[in-house]
């Protein structure tokens, strides 16, 4: 088959590896290293967070398609994107059983590492989307108390932030990273946060004000942190301070990896008009193993010991990471 022209990928993107090659001249690069040079000649690319799509990046370029194997797109540049007519594609959801495994694993470790009794006890879920929605199920499911709330949704079924921070024993944030919410939870926050309640951030590093949990983290009961604000530099001080601590990983499981690529295969096979590239998509994702939590099955410690002990390989922990 004769090519479509040129694709650039991450080459830490799973499973993608000779999904394209037929239908593609492919480059594979690793994401913080894609320039402007590398998409000469490019019609699409194909990244992860670490790669900011943003007009220094793609002005003058002949890229049509940007797509990103995560939730968020907060590393592209959507605006110009679109005043360039470049079409931004990415994988909503793809990973949310991974994050709501990583929850629920980290409250069980904390339980056993403090001696504590947290089953049962209130979360509070900020953020109602693909991974809060699911973490909200699965709450309710295992038997904890269970209070939500999404700053961007309106629901019968949610509460206000004051009422879930009063009377939550566990406060875990699912929110996406938009402008507006940087530092979300802030110093009024942690305050407002009741004595003795864990704080989770699976999310994005930027949501939280670092300092500010630093400055309020003796009145909490448990700190657990797998995004960081300047990856992959970490606050050394907040690494120290949390009970549990990993290198952004909690939707890094074999489902959601193998989920994001299908999701990318099946946009560029929608882009592009390509029948069997489409018809190789579904069959990927028919072979996907569906994973949800259960008690014991994600051994979070072994992640949280591995990181402590080489803070300084942030990148490389994530890249290399096997898959759970």
């Amino acid at each position: 088959m004769k090519h479509l022209g040129k694709i650039v990928i991450d080459s830490d993107i799973p499973f993608i590896q000779g999904m394209l090659e037929p239908y593609f001249e492919v480059a594979y690069k690793k994401g913080n290293q894609i320039c402007r040079e590398d998409l000469k000649g490019a019609s699409a690319l194909v990244v992860r967070t670490r790669t900011k799509c943003n007009r220094q990046l793609l002005e003058n370029t002949s890229v049509e398609l940007v797509a990103t194997a995560t939730i968020g797109t907060d590393h592209i540049d959507e605006e110009y994107c679109k005043s360039a007519g470049i079409n931004v594609a990415s994988a909503p959801g793809c990973n949310s059983n991974g994050v709501v495994e990583y929850l629920f694993s980290a409250i069980d470790a904390l339980e056993k590492k403090k001696g504590c009794i947290l089953h049962g006890k209130t979360l509070g879920i900020i953020g109602a989307g693909h991974v809060g929605s699911k973490a909200i199920a699965k709450g309710k499911e295992l038997g904890y108390g269970v209070l939500a709330n999404d700053p961007y949704i309106d629901g019968e079924d949610l509460t206000d932030i004051g009422n879930l921070l009063d009377n939550s024993d566990i406060v875990s944030l699912h929110i996406p990273l938009w402008e507006r919410n940087r530092d979300y939870a802030n110093g009024k926050f942690f305050q407002r946060m009741k004595p003795g309640a864990v704080f989770i951030n699976a999310s994005r590093g930027e949501v939280l004000d670092e300092n500010a949990l630093l400055s309020c983290a003796d009145k909490l009961g448990g700190i657990v942190i797998d995004v960081w604000k300047n990856e992959p530099l970490v606050n050394l001080q907040l690494l120290k301070t949390a009970d549990i601590a990993t290198p952004h990983i909690a939707g890094y499981s074999k489902e959601g990896k193998r989920n994001a690529t299908s999701m990318i295969l099946k946009s560029i096979a929608s882009h592009f008009g390509i029948d069997g590239l489409l018809q190789e998509a579904e069959e990927f994702d028919s072979h996907t193993v569906k994973k949800e939590y259960s008690p014991g099955s994600y051994d979070i410690i072994a992640d949280d010991r591995a990181f402590r002990a080489a803070p300084e390989k942030f990148e490389l922990l994530r890249n290399t990471y096997n898959y759970r």
